[in-house]
Formats: C-alpha cells, structure tokens, sequence
C-alpha cells in the first residue's frame, strides 16, 4: 500500500497544460511541475509564452511552450504532434485556456459569441480528442482535468455581470466533463472539471474593478478572494493516483460562494 504522499507524487508523469502562461494556468501548472511532472504549455501569446517558461526553468522545472490557437483545429492537432513529440506521452490534460465577453444579451455580438465558444468549449473537444486518441486511450491511463466555472453553475443575478456566452460555455464545460467520464472510464481516464470562484487575474480584472473586490470577497462565506494557491491542492488531487477513484465531478474552488 502507497503512502500519501506517494499517492499524490508526479514523479515520471507528463503534463499539458493549455493557457499556461499566466493566472490561474500558470498556478496550475507550477503545482503539476512540483509534484514532479514533466510540462507543456500552451498560450496563443508566444513572447508571454516563452517568458513564462524561462521563469519555470528557472525554477527547476522541466517545462517547454508551443504557441497555438487551439479553437482552429489544425493548430490544435500540431500543437498535440509537437507535445508528444516532446514527452512521449501524456498522462495529464489540463485544459484551462478561456475567455470571456461582457454584453447585454438582446446585443451580444455574434463575433464574441462565437470567439468564447470557440475558445472555451471547441478547443476542450479538439484538444481532448487528440490526446485522448494517440496517448491516452491506447495506455489505457490518463488524467483529464477542464476548468470551468462557478458561472457554469448559475445565472447572473439581474443587474449583475452580463456574461451570457462565457456562462454558458462553462456549463457547457462541466457537462462535457460528466459525458467524457461516462465514455472514457473504460479506458482507465478520469475526467474532471474545477470550478473556480473569483480569483484576481487578467480575466477578471474589469470585473473586479466595476463591483469591487471587497464586495465579492463578502459575498463569500471565508470573506475572501482566491489566490495563488488555492487551486493547487484540487489540480493535484485530480491529476494523481490520489484522485484515481474520481470522475464525472465538478469541484468548486470558490470560498464557499455555490453553497449558500
């Protein structure tokens, strides 16, 4: 019988994480690599991208950077020909690249629409697929880890945030997550989604400003924001032999906000 901490090592295990190059992926990614993974990153952003691996090096983390925009399915498919090509094999997925759009919904610009969409769910299924496809399904192992929201959980209150694409592409998220786990079990993968409350990063900086951080720290039953390491512990448990027995689920990250 493993011991804990055995159970929550990462040594000899690779991981991709998309969106890694700063915020929430980047913490993320920082617990993987600690753990003991292997790293991949993925941003479209290739000056941040390369930025953000030199820093991890730094660190002493094995880690590399492939720009793509992986809502288009050809650079979707190379930038998974190009991680494998670099670790072999990948036995984590972190998909955690999104966007968001503020706008009434009787206005919302089709364009924006269509961007979020793209981002936050097509690049999921793409990437998933691929990976799933050539690594996963053939070794019968893998860890599958989407980040969706608690926006994926509920509505906007009225006169509150107008987020109608970002909300439901994240509802979108945690039930791609249920139906993947349902398929893919057989295979040894598990499939599960983290659900994060308000952190402080780029995404949510106008959010933060038009409503206030302390406001939504209140809202909260700890009375707090998240921050740089409150994701680190469910990314882990998920991508580990600790979580081997959990999948289909949605945890959320979020100071207690989805439970009052």
């Amino acid at each position: 019988m493993r011991t804990t901490q055995e159970l929550f090592s990462l040594a000899g295990k690779t991981a991709i994480v998309t969106g890694g190059s700063r915020g929430l992926g980047l913490q993320m990614a920082q617990a993987l690599g600690e753990q003991g993974a292997r790293l991949v990153l993925a941003s479209r952003k290739e000056d941040e991208l390369a930025a953000t691996v030199a820093r991890l090096r730094e660190q002493g983390f094995d880690a590399e950077g492939i720009a793509a925009d992986l809502a288009q399915a050809d650079q979707a498919h190379a930038f998974v020909d190009a991680a494998l090509a670099h670790l072999g094999r990948v036995d984590i997925l972190l998909n955690n690249a999104g966007a968001t759009w503020g706008a009434p919904a009787e206005d919302y610009p089709l364009e924006a629409w269509d961007k979020v969409m793209d981002l936050n769910v097509r690049s999921i299924f793409l990437v998933s697929q691929a990976v799933g496809k050539r690594s996963m399904i053939p070794r019968r192992y893998g860890r599958i880890i989407n980040i969706s929201s608690i926006a994926g959980l509920a509505g906007n209150p009225p006169d509150a945030m107008q987020t109608l694409a970002y909300n439901t592409s994240k509802g979108a998220v945690v039930n791609f997550t249920r139906t993947l786990a349902g398929e893919w079990g057989r295979y040894g993968i598990t499939v599960n989604s983290i659900a994060p409350g308000f952190f402080p990063s780029k995404m949510t900086r106008s959010v933060l400003a038009t409503y206030g951080a302390d406001n939504l720290a209140h809202a909260a039953p700890l009375n707090r924001l998240g921050d740089d390491e409150d994701l680190k512990g469910a990314v882990v448990l998920f991508a580990s032999d600790a979580g081997k027995h959990i999948t289909g689920q949605t945890l959320a990250v979020d100071g207690g906000v989805t439970a009052v």
